[in-house]
């Protein structure tokens, strides 16, 4: 018996009563899994008879706020640049992954936005994630090893290059079960996706992540997140999504 296949983003606007375009735009933002793996082509083929499921995105919160600093928790499948049209006359000053969550700060002010970016520079801002990985990890690791980010089409990929920046991730072991790891990450600089590919030079790849790693069953996102930030005599925390919880090993 002949089966029927019809594009995704057809069969999710279908199933879901939307728009082709809105469809489009969910299995673009990685929202969309079918039997527990995220569907990753809007355009491919696929049974007519597939059954979505399509996750909703978390609301933006906002951790502190005053004259000079906007803290706010960052959900995962919102680029930065989304999380900022919601906040107009803020400045950003830090930039999440699309599928990385947690803390994202805006200056309220231009010459806060000055004294911020001098300590970036200076490499005097504390920026601390937890992931989960592939791989057992039981000893502390220096990842200090340079990457080149490219753009291609508006999309950026980054490698581990002598010709690259240099950046430096610190990886602290947390939890270990079975093939999975839970680590803490505390990043000198911020590169492209650099926590993303130093774990992955060194056999660690978060769990998730189907560009430098894989995807991986019941998971529709990178498993980073961005949980504590130190800027001047502020510190912010956001405390881990429920997604992370399936792995505290307990």
């Amino acid at each position: 018996m002949a089966v029927d296949y019809d594009k995704a983003y057809k069969l999710l606007a279908a199933q879901e009563r939307v728009s082709n375009s809105k469809a489009k735009e969910l299995i673009d933002k990685g929202l969309v899994s079918v039997g527990g793996k995220k569907l990753l082509i809007a355009r491919g083929e696929i049974r007519v008879d597939t059954k979505f499921s399509v996750k909703d995105i978390a609301k933006i919160k906002v951790i502190f706020e005053d004259d000079d600093i906007l803290v706010v928790d960052k959900p995962a499948f919102l680029t930065a640049d989304e999380v900022s049209k919601k906040f107009p006359n803020a400045i950003l000053l830090n930039r999440l992954d699309k599928e990385t969550s947690g803390v994202m700060m805006f200056a309220k002010n231009e010459e806060f936005q000055k004294r911020a970016i001098k300590e970036f520079a200076q490499n005097n801002v504390y920026k601390e994630y937890v992931a989960i990985v592939e791989g057992k990890v039981i000893d502390e690791l220096i990842i200090d090893k340079p990457i080149l980010t490219t753009k291609d089409r508006g999309t950026a990929k980054s490698k581990i290059d002598k010709h690259g920046k240099s950046a430096k991730t610190t990886l602290y072991p947390m939890l270990v079960e079975g093939n999975k790891s839970k680590v803490k990450l505390v990043i000198e600089s911020g590169r492209t996706h650099q926590i993303r590919v130093h774990l992955s030079s060194v056999g660690f790849p978060i769990i998730g992540d189907s560009l430098y790693g894989r995807v991986a069953s019941n998971v529709n996102r990178v498993l980073l997140h961005s949980k504590i930030t130190r800027i001047f005599d502020y510190e912010f925390i956001s405390n881990e999504p429920k997604e992370f919880k399936v792995y505290d090993f307990s």
